[in-house]
């Protein structure tokens, strides 16, 4: 599937929400017929169950014990136990168009997604989706819910934030855009607050990012920013880098996954005032130790110029990727 809708109803199969010891059927005839009627109950677990069904409770323990066939592997997400346990206990809430009413966290992770489409619109409680490890490159805001809280898009091709800050959720705490393809110097106008009021964790990690100076007059206008991870940027280089970046962002708690303690805080005092200090270069310095499979150069020095016999060249090419 090349969009989320699609992604998504592609899970919903996967889960088998309609199927034994979940959904509607022989098993549990009677509640469907009792959902039929309009002065029906809705049917507690203790209620009597027909001879020919399964209980409530029996059908929870076939989808929480783990030697059964039908229970979830031990690595699935809080969500999918959620959704099956639900199709269990009370299958009319996920009948048809219902089931975007319940889903607050939706994770689809390495499906080929290349397109967020307003199908997320139906998504009317969503507060977290994780969208990480696809192929997105872009994100219209209006296909976003309002609700939403926390946006991770890692590990995607997302290479301008215009068509995403149009019109973003003014909810949102997490934005996590680490693994993509910013560069700087025309994607730090959008990291403000005029975009994200109350984003508290930002994720733009290994990326492509230079100018530090730029970025960081932009983000200290969030003024909820408490987490920041930059490692991976070229500006990350800069011998300056956390030290002007800690006393540049005094409220920020933690900073490439290292807490921020007030001792650090202290030795970096003034440092914000300092901007010549942040000079756009860096040195690197590169270490080759032992290197197999080469022929030894001193073979080749024992020939002598008048030599009539071939002589072979070698040539070698190392590319660094930074």
């Amino acid at each position: 599937p090349n969009s989320v809708s699609a992604a998504f109803q592609e899970y919903l199969q996967h889960l088998g929400l309609q199927d034994f010891p979940c959904g509607f059927g022989s098993w549990n005839k009677s509640r469907l017929n009792a959902r039929r009627s309009p002065r029906a109950e809705p049917a507690g677990l203790e209620e009597a169950v027909p001879p020919a069904e399964e209980s409530p409770e029996a059908l929870l323990e076939l989808l929480r014990d783990q030697h059964s066939p039908w229970a979830l592997p031990p690595e699935c997400s809080p969500q999918d136990r959620l959704l099956r346990e639900l199709a269990a206990l009370a299958p009319e809430l996920l009948q048809g168009s219902r089931v975007f009413q319940v889903v607050k966290s939706l994770r689809i992770l390495d499906k080929g997604v290349e397109e967020v489409d307003e199908g997320l619109l139906r998504f009317q409680q969503l507060e977290e989706l994780i969208l990480s490890a696809n192929q997105i490159s872009r994100v219209t805001s209006a296909h976003l819910p309002r609700t939403l809280k926390v946006l991770e898009l890692c590990y995607n091709a997302v290479d301008d934030l215009q068509d995403l800050c149009a019109q973003p959720p003014p909810e949102l705490q997490h934005l996590g855009l680490g693994y993509n393809r910013l560069c700087g110097p025309s994607q730090e106008k959008y990291l403000t607050m005029n975009f994200w009021p109350n984003l508290v964790s930002l994720d733009l990690s290994f990326n492509s990012l230079t100018d530090l100076l730029e970025l960081v007059s932009q983000l200290s206008t969030l003024q909820n920013l408490r987490i920041l991870v930059l490692q991976g940027n070229p500006l990350a280089l800069i011998p300056t880098y956390r030290g002007f970046l800690v006393d540049s962002l005094p409220k920020l708690f933690i900073l490439d996954d290292i807490h921020i303690w007030p001792e650090e805080r202290q030795q970096f005092h003034g440092l914000a005032r300092q901007p010549e200090l942040v000079r756009s270069e860096a040195r690197v310095v590169v270490s080759i130790g032992e290197m197999k499979g080469l022929p030894n150069p001193e073979a080749f020095q024992q020939l002598q110029a008048s030599s009539e016999g071939p002589v072979i060249t070698y040539s070698y090419c190392v590319t660094y990727e930074f």
